[in-house]
C-alpha cells in the first residue's frame, strides 16, 4: 500500500501539473490547501521532490514551487520511488535496492520471489508508464 506521504506527494505534484508552464510559482499554502496536505508535512515532501530534481523552488513574496520538467516527462513511478524507495514488495526482487531474503533457501526456485518479480514488473510498467500529464488528463476526462 502507498503511504500517506506518497499520496500527499502525488496530490501535490498532480496539482502542480495543472499549472500553466512558465506561469508564476505556486505558493506552498495554496498547494497545501488544494491538495489537502498538512503544510508542515508538505514542506518536507516538497524538499525531497526538489532535491530529486522534480521541482524548482522560488523564495520571496512571490515565491513558491513549479515543476522542473513538463508533466509528460515525470512519471508516477519516479515520484513514488523518491518518497518510498523501491517499488518491489520484497528486497530480493528490487532492481535498485536488492538484498537477499534472510529466510530463503534458494532464490532460483523460490515461488514467492517469482510471483513478486511479476508484481514488481507490472507495477513498474503501469506507474512508470503513467505521467503526471496522463493522470491529469484522465482526471479531466472522468470529470
Amino acid at each position: 500500500m502507498l503511504t500517506q506521504r506518497s499520496r500527499y506527494a502525488l496530490r501535490a505534484m498532480l496539482y502542480l501539473a495543472t499549472m500553466k508552464a512558465g506561469g508564476p510559482p505556486v505558493p506552498m499554502n495554496r498547494i497545501a490547501a488544494v491538495a489537502n496536505v498538512p503544510r508542515k508535512f508538505l514542506e518536507l515532501i516538497l524538499a525531497d521532490l526538489r532535491e530529486a530534481g522534480f521541482l524548482h523552488s522560488h523564495r520571496g513574496k512571490a515565491g513558491g514551487y513549479c515543476l522542473s520538467r513538463p508533466p509528460h516527462m515525470i512519471s508516477l513511478g519516479e515520484i513514488i520511488r523518491v518518497i518510498e524507495g523501491p517499488l518491489a514488495l520484497v528486497p530480493c526482487v528490487s532492481r535498485t535496492a536488492y538484498r537477499p531474503c534472510a529466510d530463503c533457501a534458494d532464490e532460483a526456485t523460490c515461488a514467492i520471489r517469482h510471483a513478486m518479480a511479476r508484481v514488481r514488473d507490472e507495477t513498474a510498467r503501469i506507474l512508470d508508464g503513467t505521467s503526471l500529464a496522463d493522470a491529469t488528463a484522465e482526471d479531466l476526462a472522468a470529470a
